[in-house]
């Protein structure tokens, strides 16, 4: 399997890239599941839109920021290419840390619940995960190591593990976990904890064969934050089970 390229088509001289419109697929995709799914945790849909407009711009500067940070050596000598995200260069870790600053002024500011909309967010965030990663194919970027595995697919005359489709596949399967999970939910916060461990062993992994990691010193800092996202998620996760058992207890 080789990329056809990063181009879908041209404007009026103006190409529009595959790496684009699969991340707005996944952000409409992801708003629309959201809209439909508000009720259920006590939200009304309308501020599901609002949460958006705030949400979309703020966590994709995040992913370009983090991206940039991480790679400032190059950027610092192209700062003109710091606003060039046509080209890919967003990362993920950037844009779920900038979305849930957002979501907690959001959140505070309509009253909502936070951990109410990070339920109601999370599984339709695995699902644009999943969407935007096939971006990274028409790149060629975010590609494994050498490989001669059957699905492999073809980068710079080498065949090389397809990572992006691991994540993608994952995540994908991720979000219908997810919902299922949520119509079974023992608490208020499963769902985001869910995701935050579930997702943060797949990045581990899979990292570990990706060509292009970002380095916090020696090490992978996609590992790194994962690690810790997982520690993290596991801790708030016993805290707040812990917290809804001793309610059940005193409800008896």
């Amino acid at each position: 399997m080789t990329s056809p390229g990063p181009v879908a088509f041209t404007i009026f001289g103006v190409d529009i890239m595959w790496y684009g419109i699969l991340i707005g697929l996944g952000f409409v995709l992801a708003i629309i599941i959201c809209y439909k799914r508000a009720p259920r945790h006590g939200i009304e849909s309308e501020h599901v839109i609002d949460f958006a407009i705030w949400l979309i711009p703020f966590s994709i500067i995040g992913a370009r920021a983090y991206y940039v940070i991480f790679n400032w050596s190059y950027y610092s000598d192209y700062p003109s290419m710091i606003l060039n995200t046509r080209a890919g260069g967003l990362a993920i870790h950037g844009g779920i840390i900038a979305g849930l600053i957002v979501a907690l002024l959001v959140c505070r500011h309509y009253k909502i619940r936070f951990l109410e909309m990070a339920d109601l967010v999370f599984p339709a965030v695995a699902l644009a995960q999943s969407i935007g990663r096939w971006g990274n194919f028409f790149n060629s970027e975010a590609h494994g190591t050498p490989t001669d595995l059957p699905w492999a697919i073809l980068v710079d005359g080498q065949y090389v593990h397809p990572t992006f489709l691991y994540e993608s596949l994952w995540c994908f399967a991720l979000f219908w976990f997810l919902l299922w999970v949520d119509k079974r939910r023992a608490f208020p916060g499963q769902i985001v904890c869910l995701y935050g461990m579930l997702y943060s062993v797949e990045r581990f992994c899979v990292e570990h064969l990706r060509t292009d990691s970002l380095m916090i010193g020696p090490f992978r800092q996609a590992q790194v934050i994962s690690a810790v996202a997982f520690i993290v998620c596991l801790v708030i996760y016993i805290i707040l089970y812990k917290k809804e058992l001793s309610k059940g207890a005193n409800k008896q």
